[in-house]
């Protein structure tokens, strides 16, 4: 009587409280709103602080750190003279524009919409959720992918089958953004967090050298473990709190999944082949080791590389070319006017998350410029290191440090950049080695991704809930992805020191201390 009674109880109480979230959340003003807001408040407290002297050590300069007042006239200048630029700068616009430039050719002809019917004839009901988030985490390789396709299709997918679609945005989301750093294929994010963590670890030994590939099995590791707790918290905590939760979006605008006819089959099939032949096209001049996709040192999944600089325009061609030959064999498209017109109606439907980029882009680069960013992770670290902690703890630590600094700082390199030059050499002194101190950051830069609305594509995932919930505002984002992140962060930091104390290896040539 009494398990079952707190059995009850248990779900009412998380119930509660992700309601009253929801509820102070959605009180808050417009996203745009608040992004305008915090640049002010970032203004006053660049100016508040920038006759303070601090003895933080800003690792970048060698030099202590300085916060830039913005309120001086020089300040107020450059950010009148810069602000278009910084607009149209903005990486995540240019990202989200050009890539729904192509999908919403294939949306409006009908080509995603054939192909999500004949999938979902083949998918088992039980395997939908788990199947969502291991596409979300393997999105990373091709970078924001993600967060333009997969997140809106999931919502499209759970919608079809009958299910919340929201549940199925957030399961995407936990999975893209979330799961970040949980993949068993190696992305360009390796080398990237590679080259700052080696160079980190040559401030205490110069002859240091890390592979790229140093986290990679705990990354693939990780992917089975945020698949099946993304899992478990999807079908059991955030699909039944949804179970109220009126779906009230314009109906003509929402995907009819009647039966596929034999001539969008056929079209289906046509636009497919055209898309794995220049997959496989793409493959093959990418093959030579002299292809001019690769990077000068000859990789594919370097930054440097063109092939992962060509990544969002890929997108646009393989969604496009495909969408506008569907489009016209089965008739939604009768000139290249209608092509023309399913483009600019994509390009309608992000008018919102446009003016939502114009004010985030402007408050990231105020906080940027401030310096205030720096200040609270280095004040952090320091912190962290006078508590002179057992290992385990200290690495915890770490993972929860980077957690709250990323709910401010949201670009993942930009963050180590700045984390890597103080907490690799201090770990180095406590005979931890940079190999798990990089898969201690990577874990608790994923974690809390997903409920910072200061992360640029933040804004465009309340736009897709937008979709089928009208009311669908910061707080209702939050709330729904609270619970992944709390799972993610404590399950997860929980499961690097098993991975840890099994003595299972991070990854090439990686070790757990140091020297190893």
């Amino acid at each position: 009587m009494s398990q079952d009674t707190n059995t009850a109880a248990s779900p009412g109480m998380v119930t509660r409280f992700l309601n009253s979230i929801e509820r102070v959340g959605n009180k808050l003003p417009d996203p745009a709103i608040i992004f305008l807001i915090a640049m002010v408040l970032i203004w006053f407290l660049s100016w508040l602080f920038s006759g303070t002297s601090f003895d933080a050590i800003d690792p970048r300069t060698g030099q202590a750190i300085v916060v830039n007042n913005l309120l001086s006239g020089d300040a107020l200048a450059g950010f009148l003279a810069s602000m278009v630029k910084t607009f149209t700068g903005f990486a995540p616009l240019g990202v989200v524009l050009v890539a729904m430039l192509g999908v919403g050719v294939a949306e409006h002809s009908g080509y995603i919409n054939a192909g999500l019917k004949l999938m979902l004839k083949r998918t088992p009901q039980a395997l939908l959720t788990p199947s969502i988030i291991l596409i979300a985490i393997v999105s990373h390789t091709a970078t924001d992918a993600g967060y333009v396709l997969v997140i809106p299709i999931a919502g499209v997918i759970y919608y079809a089958m009958g299910r919340h679609p929201l549940a199925g945005i957030a399961a995407a989301f936990a999975g893209v953004s979330g799961g970040f750093s949980a993949n068993f294929i190696p992305s360009g994010i390796d080398p990237l967090l590679q080259s700052f963590t080696q160079s980190a670890a040559h401030i205490i030994d110069p002859a240091m050298s890390v592979n790229p590939l140093n986290n990679w099995f705990f990354t693939s590791a990780s992917s089975i473990f945020i698949v099946l707790l993304g899992w478990y918290i999807t079908d059991k905590i955030i699909e039944p709190r949804l179970k109220d939760t009126k779906v009230d979006g314009d109906t003509d605008n929402l995907p009819a999944f009647d039966e596929v006819t034999s001539k969008e089959r056929t079209a289906f099939y046509v636009a497919s082949s055209v898309m794995i032949a220049g997959l496989g096209l793409l493959a093959y001049a990418s093959s030579g080791e002299d292809s001019a996709l690769r990077s000068p040192s000859g990789s594919l999944t370097d930054f440097s590389a063109p092939l992962m600089q060509s990544i969002v325009p890929l997108i646009f061609l393989l969604f496009w070319i495909p969408g506008a030959i569907f489009g016209f064999m089965v008739g939604t498209f009768k000139s290249s006017k209608d092509m023309i017109d399913a483009m600019s109606k994509a390009m309608g439907s992000m008018a919102y998350y446009i003016v939502m980029a114009f004010f985030c882009a402007l408050f990231i680069a105020a906080f940027s410029q401030s310096n205030l960013g720096a200040l609270l992770a280095i004040e952090g670290a320091q912190v962290l290191k006078a508590m002179s902690l057992p290992s385990s703890v200290t690495v915890v630590g770490i993972i929860f440090l980077t957690a709250f600094v990323n709910l401010f700082v949201g670009s993942s390199s930009a963050k180590w950049a700045l984390l890597g030059p103080i907490f690799v050499p201090m770990l180095m002194q406590l005979g931890i080695s940079p190999d798990l101190t990089q898969a201690a950051y990577r874990v608790g830069d994923s974690s809390s991704n997903i409920i910072t609305p200061l992360m640029p594509y933040f804004p465009l995932v309340v736009v897709y809930c937008q979709k089928y919930v009208k009311g669908t505002g910061i707080g209702t984002l939050i709330a729904m992805m609270l619970p992944y992140s709390i799972a993610f962060l404590i399950g997860w930091s929980l499961f690097l020191l098993a991975y840890w104390g099994l003595g299972f290896p991070l990854g090439l040539q990686s070790s757990y201390t140091y020297p190893s």
